[in-house]
């Protein structure tokens, strides 16, 4: 770190302010790149300190030199950037940003992007579609950020029509960005898509951004139920542990441990439980995160221990139909054999092959359940996994 990045960053006005005004005066590239590669080792604390001393560095005479900045890309100064832009913004300025939108790199376009998100000129509305759906997950948020400030009903349409596709990738592109568009009428669109796809917890991970867990638990109980199991099955694997934050997770788990009296809600906490105490056993999951997040997550695992086990297993055996959203999380608590058995008569063959591995788990696996399965099921692979049991 140069002696320049830690006077912008550190703690003594003087010199905090004096590097904040030569970063944005002459303009210094270097250091903002230099700031911009640091984006991983500063606290989020510093980050905001520093966007705010670049803030109070600009003025109408030497905010274009802002644009400088643009081919170097962070969320954590993408704010400051654009919005001292948007506050000068004039006609020669918006003529700039719209040419860095269709000739920039990445990080420019992503800027840009941003800018037409205050500043909705119809010359920008090509770009925002094209990369809607980039690869680059920043650009492709704030494009559709942008078509939904500007309502661009047409993208929107067209992003209902995507959560319809057989591909789960395509599926998933379409519900980010219906997330970043903003509009709450989705939701019952990502939703069904959300049970339909082989990548539920992708698309549960996805929700809360549109919609708060505890907004879908008051309007949509049993779908917001859902959405938090989904996400629970996620942590760790798909999800970095400090999402626990963005989705108010202990808020989250303390409501519904003082207020369920359900078979549903029973199994979510159950599978919660089961989560943190894999998520705490040892440093795997832990190891890379930061202080607050492992304290977090330890703080959730003390609520979710405050709860007997042996009450919410009492649950268990209602959800142990097919028709129930959470028979499969059911299933990996489930302990009553004759019940399980019953779920071999059902139509759906992964949950036949589920109900198979349990009752092999259990030990009561005998030649008649693995016959009445096979019967059932057509699939050649699940009864070749069947045969092996």
């Amino acid at each position: 770190m140069t002696e320049q990045l830690k006077k912008l960053t550190g703690k003594n006005k003087n010199d905090y302010e004096s590097a904040a005004a030569d970063l944005v005066n002459i303009p210094d590239v270097e250091l903002f790149k230099e700031l911009v590669e640091n984006d991983g080792f500063l606290f989020d604390f510093v980050k905001q300190n520093t966007a705010e001393r670049i803030s109070n560095a600009v003025n109408e005479t030497n905010y274009k030199n802002l644009l400088a900045f643009l081919k170097y890309y962070s969320p954590s100064y993408e704010d400051v950037i654009v919005s001292s832009l948007v506050k000068y913004a004039d006609e020669d300025l918006t003529d700039i940003m719209l040419e860095k939108f269709e000739n920039g790199n990445v990080d420019e376009k992503t800027y840009a992007a941003k800018y037409f998100t205050y500043i909705q000129d119809p010359l920008a509305f090509n770009c925002l579609k094209n990369y809607a759906y980039s690869d680059n997950e920043f650009l492709a948020h704030n494009c559709a950020a942008a078509l939904g400030a500007c309502n661009d009903t047409e993208a929107y349409n067209q992003a209902l029509e995507k959560l319809k596709s057989s591909d789960d990738f395509e599926q998933l592109s379409a519900v980010k960005f219906l997330v970043s568009y903003g509009d709450k009428n989705a939701v019952s669109n990502i939703l069904e898509a959300m049970k339909n796809s082989a990548m539920a917890e992708n698309i549960a991970g996805e929700i809360p951004y549109l919609i708060s867990i505890f907004e879908l638990l008051d309007e949509r109980y049993v779908d917001g139920l859902l959405v938090l199991n989904n996400i629970i099955n996620g942590l760790g694997e798909i999800f970095p542990l400090s999402v626990v934050f963005d989705y108010e997770l202990f808020d989250v788990f303390e409501r519904l441990i003082h207020n369920f009296n359900d078979s549903k809600a029973a199994i979510v906490i159950l599978n919660a439980k089961e989560k943190f105490d894999i998520l705490t056993e040892n440093d795997e999951y832990l190891f890379d995160e930061d202080k607050d997040t492992k304290n977090e997550v330890q703080d959730i695992k003390k609520l979710l221990k405050s709860v007997n086990k042996k009450e919410l297993e009492k649950y268990v055996v209602e959800e142990l139909n097919e028709n129930s959203p959470f028979v499969f999380t059911a299933l990996e608590f489930a302990t009553d054999v004759f019940a399980v058995k019953e779920l071999l008569k059902s139509n759906n063959q992964t949950l036949i092959l589920k109900t198979v591995e349990v009752l092999k788990s259990l030990d009561a696996l005998d030649e008649t359940a693995k016959t009445v399965a096979l019967l059932k099921v057509t699939d050649i692979n699940i009864k070749a996994i069947i045969r092996s049991l």
